[in-house]
């Protein structure tokens, strides 16, 4: 058989988990109140290089805990990893997946679950792949689907060349939340976003979700933009769709002298704090004005050295002369 010790298998748990997901657990939340029955599906399990599917818990302020494996070859379930409730877990097989089962929800059940497996690389060396988890809420709250909004959204890499969109996602319960986007062509037709025309960020406080998408926008492109969030409550897309503003110019353009009579008057204003452009031109010169400031510095500096150098050995030649 191959295992690991407990401790030693959660550690390496918490390295992997971030680092690969490639067991399907498309479960993102599950809501159950205490005494209610609950079951943890994991799927994709027929890469799995052996026959062993492991199932971990893990709590917001402990590490990974090994529950249990099930032999998804005949069904059959070890435990035996010191899990204080492991008693009250449960496991069965199916075809290409398994479930982690749970017959009397208690508070004290509230955590993610992680399936696991081992698998064998083309090297020929072990190791383990993982689900995304599912995070089971005990709670007697009803599940509420979130209410999606998509804007444009200003930020510095829109004055970098880029395009960003906001999409907000709140008064959801559980808070959980996955998005997606879809850009739709002139003809009308949907299809995913390729990776190399986007980063997303994701912005987390209570009550509510933001994802920011920043677009590597085609010049002269006329796409629409829709946001769509995954929740325990369904699939939910925002209402309407978003162009991608036009990405602003990194400084303003430079005047024609024919046009510099007519604005010497409005050149008198002071320059507005809360304009971006204008920040951003601002912060680029100070930046080369202390530049120039630290370099001339440096070559004072050096300069006096050299000086200081100098006139030390001065004394020093003149007397072997006279010696």
């Amino acid at each position: 058989m191959l295992f690991l010790p407990a401790a030693a298998l959660c550690c390496l748990c918490s390295a992997l988990v971030v680092m690969t997901a490639e067991l399907i657990q498309d479960q993102l939340s599950l809501t159950r109140r205490a005494g209610q029955t609950v079951s943890f599906s994991c799927a994709g399990t027929d890469q799995c290089d052996y026959d062993y599917v492991f199932w971990y818990q893990k709590k917001e302020t402990e590490t990974f805990t090994l529950i249990l494996y099930i032999d998804k070859s005949d069904g059959a379930i070890a435990k035996g990893f010191n899990h204080p409730q492991e008693d009250d877990f449960s496991a069965v097989k199916k075809q290409n997946s398994c479930e982690l089962q749970i017959q009397n929800v208690k508070p004290s059940h509230a955590a993610t679950y992680y399936c696991s497996c081992w698998k064998l690389s083309s090297g020929g060396h072990l190791y383990l792949i993982f689900g995304s988890g599912t995070k089971l809420v005990v709670t007697d709250e009803q599940v509420v689907k979130p209410v999606v909004s998509v804007y444009p959204a200003a930020s510095r890499a829109h004055l970098e060349g880029k395009s960003s969109l906001l999409c907000l996602a709140s008064a959801m319960f559980p808070p959980l939340v996955q998005f997606s986007w879809k850009r739709q062509k002139e003809n009308g037709q949907l299809e995913e976003l390729p990776p190399d025309e986007r980063e997303q960020l994701e912005l987390r406080e209570s009550g509510r979700t933001a994802a920011i998408l920043l677009v590597h926008q085609p010049e002269n492109s006329t796409y629409k933009y829709r946001c769509y969030v995954e929740h325990e409550g369904g699939r939910v897309e925002a209402q309407t769709e978003q162009e991608v503003p036009a990405p602003a110019a990194s400084c303003p353009p430079e005047r024609e002298p024919a046009d510099l009579p007519a604005v010497q008057q409005a050149d008198l204003v002071p320059l507005d704090p809360l304009d971006p452009v204008q920040s951003e031109c601002r912060v680029k010169l100070l930046c080369l004005l202390y530049t120039v400031l630290i370099v001339k510095s440096l070559l004072y500096c050096c300069g006096l050295s050299l000086l200081m150098s100098l006139r030390n050995k001065g004394p020093s030649t003149c007397c072997s002369h006279a010696d």
